[in-house]
């Protein structure tokens, strides 16, 4: 359980970290309100047109009687916007860091060379062009994993009684865990960590990944939220990145703060 705590220490360590240096939030802040613009209007066409959508998709039920086909198509015009979204929440981190790749990478290693003890932060070596490519391929990775959980969640939430209570906190964890591996990788991947090893990286720590990115995947329900904490959420998935690998931070005494206020939250 302690490590619950821990992961939701680095995230508040993140916060604060951005909030302490104002230029690099301002500048986190760009590729979240891009993203935010892009998802509304995509949202607000598939409200606008997926009754038409539909419509077209299921002409076999041109001919069913009585209110039938009515219901049949609202339902499934539900569940298509209903996936949209969940599709929008799992995917926003992915394409926010893509988006936003040099922002975030930059912030990263500002995160690094703030609390390295001597000052540095990893490289990667690489091209812009190859690190865009290479966190595209494994965003993209990630989201079809992401989507295989979000559709037996799904169909989880038929289940009676589970499928209201146990589900949508099970879908908080997963959400959690995902959006963790996008934003740990910044950092990860500029110290040449391949995705199968992050993957392994995170699942041995499971409970601090959760501690860090359910409270993240909470919040980010609402998009205006996500794009204000997304910085931090970079700056608190450095960190605990260089936990993860064993590095060393230089310690000060916000850190013990932190760290009192996330035993307690535990306790």
């Amino acid at each position: 359980m302690r490590d619950l705590g821990v992961g939701f220490r680095y995230l508040l360590r993140g916060q604060k970290w951005v909030g302490r240096h104002g230029r690099q939030y301002g500048f986190g802040l760009l590729p979240g309100l891009i993203t935010l613009v892009l998802y509304v209007g995509a949202l607000l066409a598939l409200g606008v047109w997926g009754d038409d959508l539909v419509t077209w998709a299921t002409p076999f039920a041109d001919d069913w009687s009585g209110p039938w086909a009515g219901l049949f198509r609202g339902f499934l015009t539900a569940v298509l916007f209903a996936l949209g979204l969940l599709l929008a929440v799992v995917t926003f981190t992915a394409v926010t860091l893509l988006v936003g790749q040099p922002f975030y990478e930059s912030l990263s290693e500002a995160v690094d060379r703030d609390v390295s003890p001597d000052g540095t932060a990893p490289e990667s070596g690489l091209p812009l062009w190859r690190e865009l490519w290479v966190s595209a391929r494994d965003s993209l990775r990630i989201v079809v994993r992401a989507a295989l959980w979000g559709v037996l969640l799904f169909a989880a939430g038929f289940i009676p009684f589970v499928g209201q209570t146990a589900v949508p906190v099970i879908g908080f964890f997963v959400t959690g865990f995902f959006l963790t591996e996008e934003l740990t990788a910044v950092a990860l991947q500029r110290r040449g960590v391949e995705l199968r090893a992050r993957l392994a990286l995170l699942r041995s720590r499971r409970t601090l990944v959760w501690g860090f990115g359910t409270p993240l995947a909470v919040a980010f329900v609402v998009p205006f939220v996500a794009v204000f904490l997304m910085p931090g959420a970079v700056a608190g998935a450095t960190l605990m990145a260089r936990d993860l690998l064993g590095e060393e931070d230089r310690t000060d005494g916000e850190d013990t703060d932190d760290e009192q206020t996330a035993e307690g939250i535990t306790a």
